[in-house]
């Protein structure tokens, strides 16, 4: 058994098995998921579990080179949570904004959509895998 870190096992056989370019999309649990893109649902009520830990646990354990969000996110509690998170990954300057509209287009490609329970509008994210080296 793992002693720190995710614990949901497809979860992370998902990110084990992304390579360079592959998206994973964090999301609220209206984005629609696209078909043929698998889905890992966390969402059991309203608010659990929120965007911003489960945003923080996978990106401790994947590698990101860019992050986008959808323009019509102002939220300033979750902008100012997600600044956080991506200065902490050293992201700050690979974050992109556009519309959201765009941003389910690009869902289309996406690997996995992890659904959390937040219940703030356009809380989504779609990173792209990086390489550690």
């Amino acid at each position: 058994m793992r002693t720190d870190g995710l614990w949901h096992p497809r979860l992370l056989q998902l990110i084990s098995s992304l390579g360079h370019g592959d998206l994973l999309v964090v999301a609220d649990p209206g984005l629609p998921v696209p078909p043929g893109v698998e889905s890992i649902d966390l969402v059991w009520r309203r608010g659990d579990p929120p965007f911003l830990p489960v945003l923080a646990a996978v990106l401790d354990e994947l590698e990101v080179e860019h992050a986008d969000l959808a323009e019509e996110l102002t939220d300033p509690v979750l902008l100012a949570g997600l600044d956080s998170r991506f200065e902490q990954h050293g992201l700050t300057g690979a974050v992109g904004r556009l519309p959201h509209e765009r941003l389910k287009e690009l869902t289309r490609s996406a690997r996995v959509i992890v659904r959390t329970g937040e219940a703030t509008p356009y809380a989504n994210v779609v990173l792209r895998a990086g390489v550690p080296f």
